[in-house]
């Protein structure tokens, strides 16, 4: 998560231009003079030696003099550095301070491409050579980055320098982007023996401080599994299989199965563990691989309408001009097979991910509201699905999504669209107001998969991000109503029959909980509120405070407090929620002529009984 660090007023405008246009970005805003951001601080060199720390990259809005003396106390390994850049408020240059080589540079220059500026890129070999050897693009991993330097050096001193092909011969144009430099190249690995060599292989080839191996991505890992075979057993054949092979973990493009297993965890935990996307496909699409198919299996037909799962995977992410490196391998439990292609595997272009579905919930409707990590998953969602009002509140965070607004009363509707989105693959964000465990759309999610409508949504992998509620807000606005033990009541009774309404309002008033009544009235509902209002008085007196707070967090927000004799529906309407006291809770004056409104746990009772 790229933490981008706004300290002025000046600069917020590019920074939020920055958040939006990179990826995986967060606002940082110093507190005294940023009011809106994700996350706000008050200690400048504190936030950015925290941000540090953690390993997060950082781009700071401020002056290059300002990160080098919060940082150079930290400053140990350059190896292990975050990506850092530096850029000016308007924008004009982006200056890359450390991790050139771990990012800070290609990141520079998307700020650069964003702003409207310029890239300050000093690293050497970038600016002679167009590209760093220990930086490679995407596709390309470094076996052993120690010696990028001495390959770097002999290139920029005019040295000859050996390139060594084993793989991928066709995409090693970004290395011949140096012919005008004395780079001699071989195919197959041939070549003589200058003081300095550059292999490209997908082999487990071990270099030294002289030769730098670069692994292409030409690898696909095919796995077939039975459900829950462990991570353990999965990972022990993975590694076997390429050790089997002789080929490198790090010319692996991803970990490939069938759609069936899209929810194994094992096959999740191996792509984690070689850093590479786990990507699955239909049955149709591994049923067209049988003629390539080193053996055929009548159980896996059976089970999944395809020959075989493990190489099926791995030949259909690897293309149609692959072969197999490895034939499928058996553990206990599972199956693995390698192939291997001759160009560059785009995990990302093969089959689809597992899909991921985020009940976000937004709190009450403004920005300052919401939490960190709703937003982070917000940012993270290609597919926003929710009640049109709710959309509309995110206002700058949905810019850039494929939106799919319904109206009120499509509940079902929405999260079935939500589920069948995820189920293609998909990252969406199913977004409701308040907190979407509480009244609101997690539970029809979790039902709906259990009714098994379409089997696909029980593989979907589905997080909670909870938000604040609309009784949490009211409390705070309040003092302290929730102090002590309380409870949720929604007196809709669309979903819930009335008398199981009533027993619930008896119950609680039996208990003398503090009671937070939800969906109080609606245009045709008028009467449950003064049900609730009579039976709560059976148990508690005339007096008991109730607080009516309407439009949480929006435009006309307005709080009253009353007693529960006086509690009028008239007084409420749909974008109320309606906080009843306890026997204990209190009312007291504030300085300026408000009231406060607390529910006491006992701690004077405590406190006499010290005495």
């Amino acid at each position: 998560m790229t933490a981008v660090v706004v300290l002025g007023p000046g600069g917020l405008a590019l920074a939020q231009r920055l958040v939006a246009g990179l990826p995986d970005a967060t606002l940082h805003g110093y507190a005294p003079r940023i009011a809106d951001a994700a996350v706000r601080f008050d200690d400048v060199a504190g936030h950015l030696s925290g941000l540090f720390a953690e390993g997060q990259p950082i781009v700071a809005l401020c002056a290059a003099g300002i990160v080098i003396r919060s940082l150079a106390p930290l400053l140990r390994d350059k190896r292990s550095e975050p990506a850092v850049v530096a850029v000016a408020d308007d924008g004009s240059v982006a200056v890359p301070l450390l991790g050139g080589h771990h990012g800070a540079n290609d990141l520079a220059r998307r700020i650069a491409a964003i702003a409207g500026g310029v890239a300050a890129i000093t690293t050497a070999g970038d600016v002679r050579l167009g590209f760093a050897l220990d930086d490679p693009p995407p596709g390309w991993r470094v076996a052993n980055p120690e010696a990028a330097k001495a390959v770097t050096a002999a290139l920029l001193a005019g040295a000859p320098v050996d390139l060594a092909i084993e793989a991928a011969n066709t995409e090693c144009d970004w290395l011949r982007a140096a012919l005008t430099l004395p780079l001699r190249e071989g195919v197959g690995g041939g070549l003589g023996s200058t003081a300095v060599r550059l292999l490209v292989t997908d082999r487990a080839a071990v270099g030294d401080q002289d030769t730098l191996i670069l692994h292409p991505a030409t690898l696909a890992i095919g796995i077939g599994c039975e459900r829950g075979a462990s991570v353990d057993e999965v990972r022990a054949l993975v590694m076997q299989c390429l050790a089997q092979a002789n080929l490198s973990p790090l010319a692996v493009a991803g970990i490939f199965s069938i759609a069936l297993k899209a929810a194994e965890p094992a096959i999740h935990a191996v792509g984690q563990e070689l850093g590479v996307p786990a990507r699955f496909f239909p049955a149709e699409a591994l049923l067209a691989e049988t003629p390539r198919l080193s053996e055929r299996s009548d159980i896996v037909f059976r089970e999944t309408g395809c020959w075989g799962v493990a190489e099926g995977a791995a030949l259909a992410a690897a293309g149609p001009h692959a072969a197999l490196a490895l034939p499928k391998q058996r553990s206990a439990r599972a199956t693995c097979a390698i192939a291997r292609s001759p160009r560059i595997i785009d995990a990302t272009a093969c089959g689809r991910p597992r899909g991921g579905l985020a009940v976000v919930g937004i709190g009450p409707g403004h920005a300052g509201g919401r939490t960190a990590e709703a937003e982070a998953a917000i940012r993270a969602a290609g597919d926003l699905v929710g009640y049109r009002l709710y959309l509309d509140l995110l206002g700058p965070l949905a810019v850039g999504k494929t939106l799919h607004a319904f109206d009120l009363g499509q509940e079902e509707t929405r999260v079935r669209a939500a589920l069948a989105l995820a189920a293609e693959g998909r990252s969406v964000a199913l977004i409701s107001s308040g907190d979407a465990g509480i009244y609101a759309m997690a539970s029809l999610v979790f039902e709906l998969i259990e009714r098994g409508a379409n089997a696909d949504w029980a593989r979907v992998e589905v997080v909670g991000i909870p938000g604040v509620s609309a009784m949490q807000v009211a409390a705070a606005r309040l003092g302290a109503p929730l102090g002590h033990d309380f409870c949720a009541i929604s007196l809709s009774d669309l979903l819930t029959p009335w008398p199981v309404i009533e027993q619930r309002l008896s119950a609680a008033a039996a208990g003398d909980f503090v009671v937070a009544l939800y969906n109080p009235v609606s245009q045709r509902r008028r009467t449950q509120l003064v049900a609730a209002r009579d039976i709560l008085l059976k148990a508690r007196s005339a007096d008991t405070p109730v607080a009516i707070a309407r439009n949480l967090g929006r435009d006309g927000e307005a709080l009253r407090i009353t007693t529960l004799a006086a509690l009028d529906p008239a007084d409420v309407d749909m974008l109320s929620i309606v906080l009843i006291g306890s026997s204990t809770t209190r009312r007291v004056k504030r300085p300026d002529g408000g009231e406060w409104l607390y529910t006491p746990r006992g701690y004077d009772g405590k406190s006499e009984a010290a005495k």
